[in-house]
């Protein structure tokens, strides 16, 4: 009688699963697997439920993050989260009191503000997307060199 509660359970963790597709109840299935076999190995009442718990406890701790990284489907971030950690130029200062600043990240002008209070960024300078709010882009220190416009020559010059 006790191997069939342990079939039905391990079948209704299984429909579940199937039924929710979030990676929730198919670790407790394990867990009824292995009390299943301890029962018919003739191992009292007790120790199955113990076991059932301590092993589905175990594989959610241990595998169920593994399997979330691998099995999920990785998301594809929409535009504008693609722009996090990507490196944009200023096209006008960056200064929270003023309210100014904007950037161009894939021919798009963002307005930008400085992800820490107090920090200003020249135009020109290369900064890194740290978050994006809405429509304003939130930048940081990229540690490249700030890009300097060179003036073209005249005809003077470049004799």
């Amino acid at each position: 009688m006790e191997a069939m509660i342990w079939i039905g359970l391990i079948i209704l963790f299984v429909v579940v699963e199937i039924a929710t597709v979030g990676l929730t109840s198919i670790w407790f299935a394990g867990g009824a697997l292995i009390s299943l076999i301890l029962c018919l190995c003739g191992v009292g009442l007790g120790w199955q439920i113990g076991v059932f718990f301590v092993v589905s406890m175990i594989l959610v701790a241990f595998t169920r993050p593994w399997a979330m990284k691998y099995l999920k489907p990785h998301l594809i971030r929409t535009n504008y989260e693609q722009a996090i950690g990507e490196n944009v130029c200023l096209t006008e200062t960056v200064d929270n009191q003023r309210g100014t600043g904007t950037a161009v990240y894939k021919g798009q002008e963002w307005t930008a503000r400085a992800s820490e209070d107090g920090k200003r960024y020249e135009a020109g300078t290369i900064v890194k997307v740290k978050e994006i709010r809405g429509v304003t882009m939130y930048v940081t220190e990229s540690g490249l060199m700030p890009q300097v416009p060179i003036p073209p020559q005249t005809e003077q010059e470049a004799e």
